[in-house]
């Protein structure tokens, strides 16, 4: 399963969780991820990344701030990779105008290597990212407190 799945036909950016696939609360209070970063010119892969409720809930109000065409920063508390997300506008191509966006994953914490790339998106990306939230919350819930 997919929380973020940012990818055109060159480059990729995708957070997919990982680990024991059954449904229900995850363990020790985390969802156990791993992020993925393909380009024609470089490839990445973090493994060991750990997400806590308040990163879902800072997802959810990030994606609010890309509907509304503003940056955001995701996962900036020196814990885990850190991620920048640039709207750079509408991108001209011959499928049509497509969304582009900059995304930059740098990583502090480990290999404190980064990479950027340029992923051109569908009008509805945002609502894409928004309905993956929404079933890893559901499949996967955190429990209450």
């Amino acid at each position: 399963m997919e929380l973020i799945r940012l990818a055109d036909d060159e480059n990729s950016v995708v957070v997919r969780l990982v680990g024991p696939a059954a449904e229900g609360p995850p363990q020790d209070g985390f969802l156990d991820v791993e992020i993925v970063v393909t380009s024609d010119f470089a490839n990445g892969h973090l493994t060991e990344v750990y997400l806590l409720p308040e990163d879902l809930e800072d997802w959810a109000q990030a994606l609010d701030s890309l509907a509304e065409g503003r940056p955001v920063v995701w996962m900036d508390d020196g814990r885990n990779p850190e991620f920048r997300i640039t709207p750079v506008g509408p991108y001209h191509s011959q499928d049509g105008v497509l969304n582009a966006v900059e995304v930059t994953v740098r990583d502090p914490v480990v290999s404190l290597t980064s990479v950027r790339v340029l992923v051109r998106l569908p009008d509805d990306w945002v609502d894409s990212q928004r309905l993956r939230l929404a079933q890893v919350r559901e499949t996967r819930p955190f429990p209450p407190g």
